[in-house]
Parts: structure tokens; C-alpha cells; sequence
């Protein structure tokens, strides 16, 4: 105990001399728009001194830098595998809301972005491969994306651009607009505007295709998206309209989510998955996915005052606080969808979502209290594993009122770097996918597509601000795009394999 507080104190003083400079520094106590509580049994310093140890603890624990590029970094997750994509989302966003505290925050951040980039989706090379059993995994088949990694990857990087800016040697604002459409292009079914588990879900299987996972309702992360491309707010909507419909119709009572929801092309057949569906036996539960829901809607709320967020968590909090009857202690981790409790205990997987939910009724200060001081005392890091403890940290962060996001306004796309007449056209080396992207309002553009012979294949018109172009179906090789605007011609070669 005393090398390791040793090792904290030499850690605090690092950060000291060599702090970065960053734009939202931690604590940085962000005025949340939904009206809400805090645990009132400690001062806004002890919340933010509560939070910082455990970064701290964290960062220890789960943090690596033992791969074969010394300027990569991983979250390590465990399980029969160093890394998921998941872990690698939540650590570059807790990176980047510790800057200022952590004087290495940024090379850290930066060290997560290269292992992400080192490690892409076999299908869409710009989404992460969802799981590294080494850190020098071999390409395979498998290598396919999972939806809430990317999601919190594009999120973190717009966070990053709002720390430390885009104008080093990583643009965040950039590579985050290349995963948003990536993510738009292959984990979002446009059909329903309904979040796929991955980019390996498409029409040839409908069992997938129609399911979604309710813990990638990530509404918050969306609303930021709807900056860069405004057909997010139709997965948002949905994502709301899902959760309406599981609570009505299936769990009236407790207002439990579960894990899986199938059918979601239909309206009265979209039901809970049944066992097995994808994972566990409990995919049809509020479960070790579900879990996260309090907290991914809570954000929601309190930075957008969505009161569909409210509304939905209000339903959960009040049947939880009468089945327990205020005894944290009586919580489980997991709860089919009636209210039946699957374990006798709990841990910080369920009790640090449930914390941020209580802090959106202003009439439960004593039961939000009971929470707080259960997720403190009760769940120390080397009693749980990385996803226990890595959720309490990001409940943390919202709980002591340091979780914020960016805008639009300072994620502006007309500032970015990188663009040609305000054009943007990539990938340069793709499968099949190229976006061409307009920072201005774009009207009556001719895109032209040529062979390295220069022979025409493709022409058309571009109207639309942001255009996806499939070239799956051309040959291996180097094409020409042209872009016809304004009375000018810019022209970009792209490598198709």
C-alpha cells in the first residue's frame, strides 16, 4: 500500500511540471443543462478528489504501453484478449477529460488513437477490429467492428479537438469525421435508423440486421454527430422510440431495457432478443450490456435536458427504489425484465449507472446519497475487473459533474485542416467506400470517375453536402476522381483493393 501511494504522489508531481495545456482542464465542472442533484454527503472537492484518486488506480491497473510500438496504447481488458475495441473508446475518452490533471493526457490519447489505427475492421478499415487477443494480431476474417467501440472512438477524438486542438500531429477533428461516416456507412441500418451491432450485420441476415444492442443507444454521442452529418437525429429518435416501446410493452412495471432488441423493421413485433441471441443467456435480461443504460441516457439529460432520457430513467429509478426499498444493498447485478433479481449482490457495473440515474430527481437526495457512498466504499478497484471498474470511472466523471461534451460550435467543420477548396475526398485507399464531403453547402456538382487510362467509368451529380460513393465494384487499381465546382476541376487519385 505504501509504494503504491508512493507510486500516486510521484504521479501527481509529474503531472505538476510537465502539465500540457489543455482547453477544458479537469475538474472542470460542467453546468448541466437538465436540472439535477449531486451527492450532497461530500464537497465538490472531495467528488473531484474522490474521482482523481481513482483515475489514478485505474490508470495504473489498466493502461498498457507492453506492445510492439512503444508509442501505443491499450486499455487492457482481459477475458482471453488484451484489448476490445469497447475498453479502447473508454480510454480515450477518460484521457481526454483528465487533461490538465494528468500532464500526460494528450500522449497518452494520441498513443490510443495509434493501437486503434494499428487494428482496423477487416470490413471498414476505419472502424476498429472489436477484440486484440495479442497486441500483433494478424488480419483475419474476424476482424469485424463492434458499433459502441467506434461510437465512443469518433466521440473522444471530437473531444480531444476541443482539448488540445487539430493543428498537431493527429487532426482529431478530421480523423473523427472519417469514423462518423464510416460509422453512419456500416453500423448504422438506414432502413430503420437503428444502430447495428457491427459492421458485419447486413440484409443477407435479418435476424442481425433488424437487432440492435440497447446499450448503443449512446443519444448523447449522436446529438454531437448530427453536427458533422444531420441524419443522426433520426437514430437518436429512434433509439428514444425503442426504448418507449420495450417499457410499454414489456417492462410496464420496472422499465428494465434489456440487453437485445430484435425485429426493430417492424412495429409490433420488436421484442427483447431471446436467450443466447448473440452472447449470454441473458440477452433478453437487463443485463451486463443493459447495465450501461442509466448512464448513456443519464449523459443525455443532463447535457441536453432530453427529457425523453428523464422519462425512461424515471420509470427504471422508481420501480428500483420500491423493489429494494431504498436498501442499495438489495440491488442485483441483473434483473430479468419483470423484476426478478438474478444474483443476492452487486458491484460497480450496476450500482455506478444507477448513481448517475438517481442524480436526475431532485426529490431523491438521501436514495442518490446511499448510492454514491456504496460505489465509493464497497467496489475498490483490485475486487473488480476492468469493465466494473472502468464503468465506475466514467460515472465518476459524470457523477462529480466533469463529463461534458462538445458542440457545435467548437467542433465547427469549417475550421478543419486537410481540405482542398473546402472539399473533402477520402479515403485515398479503400475497399470500396469514398466520401466526398462539402464544408460549404454544396449544389449542381459533377463528380467524375477515370481508370488510370483515362477512361471515363463514372459520372454523376453530387447535390448533397455529404455523398457516399461505392466503387466495390470496380477492379483493383488507381482511379481518378474529379470534382467539378465553381468553374474549377480538383482532382484526387484513389487506390481501390
Amino acid at each position: 500500500m505504501r509504494s503504491f501511494s508512493l507510486l500516486l504522489i510521484t504521479i501527481f508531481n509529474i503531472n505538476t511540471i510537465f502539465a500540457q495545456v489543455s482547453n477544458k482542464p479537469f475538474p472542470n465542472h460542467t453546468n448541466y443543462a437538465g436540472k439535477h442533484i449531486k451527492p450532497n454527503s461530500y464537497t465538490q472537492s472531495e467528488l473531484d478528489s474522490q474521482t482523481q484518486l481513482f483515475y489514478d488506480k485505474w490508470k495504473y491497473e489498466y493502461l498498457k504501453n507492453d506492445c510492439g510500438n512503444t508509442d501505443e496504447y491499450y486499455v487492457f481488458s482481459g477475458d482471453g484478449s488484451i484489448n476490445v475495441s469497447e475498453a479502447q473508446g473508454y480510454g480515450m475518452m477518460i484521457t481526454a477529460y483528465f487533461a490538465g490533471y494528468d500532464a500526460n493526457a494528450q500522449i497518452l490519447f494520441d498513443g490510443l488513437y495509434k493501437f486503434y489505427k494499428s487494428h482496423p475492421s477487416n470490413i471498414n478499415n476505419s472502424l476498429m477490429d472489436w477484440q486484440q487477443v495479442t497486441y500483433s494480431d494478424l488480419p483475419s476474417e474476424d476482424d469485424n467492428a463492434a458499433s459502441d467501440g467506434d461510437i465512443d472512438i469518433a466521440f473522444a477524438l471530437l473531444l480531444a479537438h476541443v482539448q488540445w486542438g487539430s493543428n498537431g500531429n493527429i487532426n482529431y477533428l478530421f480523423k473523427a469525421q472519417v469514423i462518423i461516416n464510416a460509422i453512419m456507412q456500416d453500423e448504422i441500418n438506414k432502413n430503420t435508423w437503428t444502430v447495428k451491432l457491427g459492421d458485419w450485420c447486413n440484409e443477407s441476415d435479418a435476424n442481425y440486421f433488424y437487432g440492435t444492442r440497447a446499450s448503443d443507444f449512446i443519444t448523447d454521442h449522436f446529438k454531437v454527430f448530427n453536427c458533422i452529418n444531420n441524419d443522426w437525429n433520426n437514430v437518436v429518435n429512434t433509439c428514444y422510440s425503442l426504448i418507449s416501446n420495450i417499457q410499454n410493452n414489456y417492462s410496464s412495471i420496472t422499465g428494465l431495457i434489456p440487453d437485445f432488441i430484435i425485429n426493430t423493421n417492424t412495429n409490433t413485433n420488436t421484442s427483447p432478443a431471446g436467450a443466447y441471441y448473440l452472447e449470454e443467456n441473458t440477452d433478453g435480461d437487463y443485463s451486463y450490456n443493459a447495465c450501461r443504460i442509466p448512464w448513456r441516457l443519464g449523459t443525455d439529460y443532463l447535457i441536453n435536458n432530453d427529457l425523453r432520457a428523464k422519462t425512461a430513467l424515471d420509470n427504471i429509478n422508481a420501480w428500483l427504489i420500491s423493489s429494494t426499498n431504498g436498501n442499495t444493498d438489495s440491488i442485483s447485478n441483473g434483473y430479468s425484465l419483470n423484476g426478478i433479481a438474478q444474483f443476492n449482490w452487486n458491484d460497480a457495473t450496476f450500482i455506478g449507472p444507477f448513481t448517475v440515474s438517481a442524480m436526475l430527481d431532485i426529490t431523491h437526495q438521501i436514495w442518490l446519497n446511499n448510492l454514491y457512498e456504496e460505489l465509493i466504499t464497497n467496489n475498490y478497484i483490485d475486487e473488480g475487473d476492468y469493465y466494473s471498474n472502468t464503468i465506475k470511472l466514467l460515472s465518476l466523471i459524470t457523477i462529480s459533474g466533469n463529463y461534458w461534451a462538445p458542440n457545435c460550435n467548437n467542433i465547427n467543420i469549417s475550421s478543419l485542416k486537410g481540405t482542398k477548396d473546402n472539399i473533402w475526398i477520402y479515403p485515398n485507399i479503400t475497399k470500396g467506400i469514398i466520401y466526398i464531403n462539402f464544408v460549404n453547402n454544396n449544389k449542381n456538382t459533377t463528380i467524375n470517375i477515370m481508370n488510370i487510362n483515362g477512361k471515363l467509368i463514372t459520372s454523376k451529380l453530387l447535390e448533397d453536402k455529404f455523398n457516399t460513393i461505392d466503387i466495390t465494384s470496380y477492379n483493383n487499381g488507381i482511379y481518378f476522381i474529379s470534382i467539378i465546382t465553381n468553374n474549377k476541376i480538383i482532382t484526387n487519385k484513389i487506390i481501390k483493393y
